[in-house]
């Protein structure tokens, strides 16, 4: 029987194993030294000052949003081509997420549709890394200071890629990483906001703790009980088996990138010559391909043909105004964002991990090139 081939995987080795038992065996399993180790290994490849490790990729977007003061009757400006997280942490907020559309050839958020979609009320602007490739910064950013805005990078998708020669973490006024299995590097569960901005970064800490200045950490070191809540906060924290495990993989980060690049490469000549289109790459940018996107024009017929043949296909994703609660709630549906709307019709993500081999790609291009056009 052959193989099944998920769409994407975490890959743990011997040293992992051992970075976990030996947490497990210390003395602190969250809220301890391993917490700010990873903080910082994390910060050292974004080129960033200060990171705010979390549960999940969600809670960081969320953090954001918190920090930068996002609250009822404010709006934040996010491309519809993403999870559903993206938009709804302005919501957790009480805010309003405005969709703008993205651009046809990369799927990334169109900086003059951004631009387009600013009112009175717009507090910033959340650009999405879709698959893994940096957006246009320096368009954003400029639109941003033009409109006195936040610019926030949900970077889930792109940890290990780089604008320009410019690190992913360090594009936006506050950075969001996700290290879910499917991701770069994992921790299980798991999220991070990186700034360079302190107060920011202050505010973030306080909010993933209830809101409450000092962690049991903090006070064990200074040898006091005494703690404050100042602000309404979350129990957002990440533990020290979690950080143990992300840290042991950070090392591994580099090669990652290079290999999921190969990989894609591969897709890159196998499906040349057929009706498979991978999304526009650009030159000034290493793509950190979080995912491999295609668009087909039979794309459930390829999808269908994938999965009989012990392939995880997927598709990433359902634009997040056409889901029903978004409908229902903010009155969005069909024709606000065309763009990314004929792109659903068309896109699937095909197979892409570190632990692939040429052997898999060559797999899946034989099944893909199998579907009539």
């Amino acid at each position: 029987m052959t193989q099944f081939l998920p769409y994407g995987r975490q890959c743990i080795d011997d040293d992992d194993i051992a970075a976990v038992v030996e947490t497990l065996r210390g003395d602190w399993l969250t809220t301890g030294p391993a917490v700010g180790r990873f903080e910082e290994g994390v910060c050292t490849l974004a080129g960033v000052r200060h990171g705010v490790a979390v549960a999940n990729g969600t809670a960081a977007l969320h953090a954001a949003m918190h920090a930068l003061g996002i609250g009822p009757g404010d709006e934040v400006i996010v491309p519809p081509m993403t999870f559903a997280a993206t938009a709804n942490c302005v919501l957790y907020q009480g805010g309003r997420p405005v969709f703008a559309d993205v651009d046809p050839g990369t799927l990334l958020l169109d900086p003059a549709a951004a631009e387009a979609a600013i009112t009175p009320r717009t507090r910033a602007i959340i650009a999405v890394d879709y698959a893994g490739q940096p957006c246009d910064w320096d368009a954003l950013r400029a639109v941003a200071y033009r409109h006195g805005l936040a610019l926030v990078a949900d970077a889930c998708h792109a940890f290990g890629g780089s604008y320009k020669g410019r690190p992913v973490g360090s594009l936006a006024d506050i950075s969001v990483f996700s290290f879910h299995p499917v991701k770069h590097i994992t921790t299980g569960e798991g999220g991070m906001c990186v700034t360079d901005d302190a107060a920011l970064a202050e505010r973030m800490r306080v909010f993933r703790n209830h809101g409450i200045t000092t962690t049991a950490h903090d006070r064990e070191k200074s040898g006091g009980w005494f703690y404050e809540m100042t602000e309404l906060g979350y129990n957002y924290r990440i533990t020290d088996i979690q950080c143990a495990l992300g840290l042991s993989q950070l090392r591994r980060l580099p090669g990652w990138v290079r290999r999921r690049n190969e990989l894609a490469n591969g897709y890159d000549e196998g499906l040349r010559g057929t009706a498979t289109i991978p999304l526009t790459k650009k030159p000034d940018r290493l793509h950190a391909h979080h995912l491999y996107v295609v668009r087909h024009p039979r794309r459930d017929d390829t999808f269908k043909a994938l999965r009989a043949n012990g392939i995880g296909a997927n598709v990433h994703y359902v634009p997040v105004h056409l889901h029903p609660y978004y409908r229902q709630t903010l009155g969005t549906g069909p024709g606000l964002c065309p763009v990314a709307e004929a792109a659903y019709g068309e896109i699937l993500s095909l197979p892409l991990w570190p632990g692939m081999s040429d052997e898999d790609v060559a797999r899946v291009c034989a099944v893909v090139q199998a579907v009539p056009e």
